[in-house]
This record gives structure tokens, sequence and C-alpha cells, in this order.
């Protein structure tokens, strides 16, 4: 695939996740943000008009409080009194106090400017009918502009109504501030949302670059480029997914090459038995041969034929255990007993072949346990084979059962070189057979642990101090999980 190619693809990813992200976190953000700066915005918005009210109705009532003095004097001096105390009223800069007839009718304004003019909205009248202070605000019908006003019922002392004082401001200072901080605070949002937008987009480009690199990397393995590695950019969850990338890409790739090593060991292991078959075989029937050639013919032809049975017989519980046939017949058995009958019989073989295998007979009772007496039977031969070919050079094999700390402790020992210490952490792996020029195909103790393991048991796999290999059964009492 061509750079042009996979550059659309990653800008294809990218795309698709911008989308997502903008779609989910980007629109709540600004809904967000959008939200609360209306909410502070109707907040001063309210705190602002609250205050003018207030400052008003303050006004109101000092000034109510004031011309109360005047509410025992005689009518007409009282509305003299209010029209006077509205001409020379010392606030008009800020408001413009009026004194209002009961029909409505301006008489006197701070302003001085009225002719014959009309309250228009209706507080005057509400005034006068609950005979308290009326708060309004809106629109003043002659001008259009909007307006805050209080008004204040004056009663004179035998109860009419002397008139209204009415306290005047326009709204304009307030609302243009209160769209003020309607603007600034919705730059404010649009600032935030850019200032998110813009950090988003270089989180992308810091995210989105490595995902699509490792993404790539893990097509090439997934093609059968095994063993290439991620270059690691960063010590985060992405390095982590880096190193665990390239630590899959490293196991594949070893692998593959264990088991083309594998296919290729079993290949000669299988050819080596047949061509001895296939060649005695072509000699006997020639008849050609003496009665002791041919009884040395026989018995190679045997040899080798066991060899392959048993050779197939491992690979097809290798098979089983790789797919999940791999069970257990589990039942109560004397494995001691079944122990000492195959050290008798091994030891037999062995002694054909220049092997002393000494068993070392434990004085303690080892009682019966749950297992698969076949399966283990399995193991001890396995270990057994395996002494007598990688440490038959010692020319002895030891063999003990003993009872330990709630578990049955079986050990076979060679004498031989040993396992050399840099492959003793990967002799159980499938497949790997080391530095050993022994032929085998490498999975006989892979399938001695999943027993063992089935078993509740443990495999262990050491040298022996003096020298030699040290194979070690370990195997619960109770009866395996």
């Amino acid at each position: 695939m061509g750079d042009p190619e996979k550059k659309k693809k990653r800008k294809k990813a990218a795309n698709g996740i911008r989308q997502r992200w903008f779609k989910n976190i980007l629109s709540l953000v600004a809904a967000v943000v959008i939200i609360a700066g209306v909410a502070f915005t109707l907040a001063n918005g309210m705190y602002t008009y609250s205050a003018m009210r207030s400052g008003l109705e303050a006004e109101a009532a000092t000034t109510a409080a004031f011309l109360r003095n005047y509410l025992n004097l005689d009518f007409n001096e009282c509305y003299a009194s209010c029209i006077l105390l509205v001409q020379n009223y010392e606030n008009k800069d800020r408001l413009e106090l009026q004194f209002v007839d009961e029909n409505s009718r301006i008489v006197a304004s701070s302003y001085g400017l009225f002719a014959d003019e009309r309250v228009e909205t209706d507080e005057v009248s509400r005034a006068l009918s609950s005979r308290s202070p009326v708060y309004f605000v809106g629109k003043n019908p002659a001008t259009n502009e909007r307006i805050m006003t209080v008004t204040t019922p004056m009663i004179y002392s035998d109860g009419r109504v002397v008139g209204v004082l009415r306290f005047v401001t326009a709204t304009r200072s307030a609302d243009r501030f209160v769209l003020l901080i309607l603007l600034v605070t919705l730059g404010l949002a649009g600032l935030v949302v850019l200032i998110v937008y813009l950090s988003s987009r270089l989180y992308f480009k810091s995210i989105l670059i490595p995902v699509s690199e490792i993404t790539e990397t893990a097509k090439r393995i997934a093609g059968g480029s095994y063993g290439v590695q991620i270059e690691k950019k960063f010590d985060d969850e992405i390095g982590e997914l880096a190193d665990t990338i390239n630590d899959m890409s490293n196991k594949i790739s070893q692998s593959e090459r264990m088991q083309a090593e594998f296919v290729s060991s079993v290949s000669h292991e299988l050819r080596t038995p047949l061509t001895a078959i296939t060649g005695w075989g072509e000699t006997l029937m020639d008849g050609d041969v003496g009665p002791e050639e041919t009884r040395r013919g026989i018995t190679i032809i045997l040899r080798e034929a066991r060899r392959l049975t048993s050779m197939v017989e491992e690979l097809l519980e290798f098979t089983r255990m790789q797919d999940g046939r791999f069970t257990l017949n589990v039942r109560r058995c004397d494995l001691r007993a079944d122990f000492e009958d195959m050290i008798f019989m091994y030891g037999s073989r062995l002694r054909q072949e220049g092997i002393e295998l000494e068993y070392e007979d434990s004085p303690e009772d080892i009682p019966e346990i749950s297992c698969d007496p076949e399966r283990m039977r399995q193991v001890f031969l396995n270990i057994l084979d395996n002494a007598a070919k990688h440490g038959g050079e010692g020319k002895k094999i030891t063999a003990s059962m003993t009872r330990e700390d709630g578990e049955i402790v079986i050990r076979i020992r060679d004498f031989g070189p040993g396992i050399p210490a840099e492959e003793l952490p990967h002799v159980k792996k499938k497949f790997y057979k080391g530095s050993s020029k022994v032929r085998g195909s490498g999975i006989g103790l892979a399938v001695c642990e999943e027993i063992v393991t089935m078993h509740g048991g443990k495999l262990e796999i050491g040298n022996a101090e003096g020298g030699g290999c040290l194979v070690t059964v370990r195997l619960p009492l109770g009866t395996p999980a």
C-alpha cells in the first residue's frame, strides 16, 4: 500500500473520531459554557435591575416620609408642597420625579417639561387602588423608551388623595450594561470553545498519528511480517500498547520460527525410521538374507515402528491439548505401586543400553490419590525417556517418590551434562529443543506440564548439584480441580 493510500485511510479514521468528538464532547462543552454564560448574564441582569428598583423604592420611601409631615396642613397647602418638592428635587440629574393627580395627569415634573401630559401606563391607578407603592418596568408609550418607575400615593389625613409621587428612570444604561455582560460572556464562551477545539486538534494529532502507525504495523503483522517493531514515542498508554504489540510480534515470530523448526524436525524424525523400515523391508523382500540378518532386520523394523507410533501419539496428544479435547479420566489409584512397576519395566530396557535406573524407596506411607494413572504413567515415561536420551552418558538415573508437606513429590535425576542455564526457562515450551542434538519433537515436556497442571500439580526442571538434570513433579494429595 502506497503512502497516499495510507494517508487517505488515516485521514478517514481521524475524521470519524473527530466527528464523534464534536458530536459528543465538544457540543456538550459548548452547550454547558453557553448555558452557564446565559445564566451568569441573567443573574447579573436580575441583580442590576434589582439594585435599580431598590434605589427607586428607597428614594420613594425617603421622599414620602418627608412629605408626611405636611399631610396635617391644609389640603391646598399640602398639594402645593408636593408641587414645590418636585420642582426642587435634588436628584433630578439621576431620576425624574413627577407629581401626578388622581386622574393620571402630570401636575409637576423635576424636569420642568410637561404640557398637560398624562401617564399612559397603569401604575398610577394601581397605586391609588392599593394605596401602597407600585413598581413598574416596561416601555413608555409616549417615547417608546424602556423605563422603571416606583409610584407612591399621597393620602391626606381625611383620606382624600392628594396625588402620587412617581419616580421615573430610564433603563437604557442598565440595558446596555446587561447587553455588554451578555456579549462579554458569550465572547468568553466562544473563546473557551475555541481553546477546547484547538487543544482537541492537538490532542487528536498526538493520539491519532501514533495510533495510525500502530494500526499499520499491526496490519503488517497480520499480513505475515512477524517480528516488525513499532517505534515507541510515548511513555503512556500508547507506549504501553506499542510495547504489547512489539512483544506480540516477537512472540509470533518466535512461535513461527519454532513451528518451522518443529515441522522440519518432525519431518526428519519421521523420515529416519521410515527410511530404516523401508530399507529393511526391501532387503527382506529380496529373500537373499540369512536367518540372523532377517531377525536383525525385523528387530529394527519393530523398534522404528514403535518409535513412529510413539511420535504420532505424542503429536495427537499435543493436538488434543491445543483444541481443548485433552481430558483426564480421574479415579482413585495407588500411584506409588504404578510408579514402581514402571521403574521396574523401564529399568530392564535401560540396562540393555548400559544405563542403571536406581529407585530410592521411601519409608513413609503414601496414600492413594485421585488422578489419571494412564496420563501420569505417560508423564513418568516421558521424563525417564528424556533422562535416558539427554543424560544417558552419565550411565545412571535415580528416581524417588516421597510425601512432603501435603504433596506427593516425584524426583527423576540423570547424571549427564545438564541443561544450559539460559535454556532452562524455555525447556517446557512447545517446539523448543534448545542446543541438544538428540532427536525429538520438542513437545513432550509441554504435554507433561499440561497433564501435571490439570492434576493441580507442578512440573519443575532444573540442574542438580554435582551435575545432571533434576525433574520434580509435585502432586497434591487432594482431588484435582
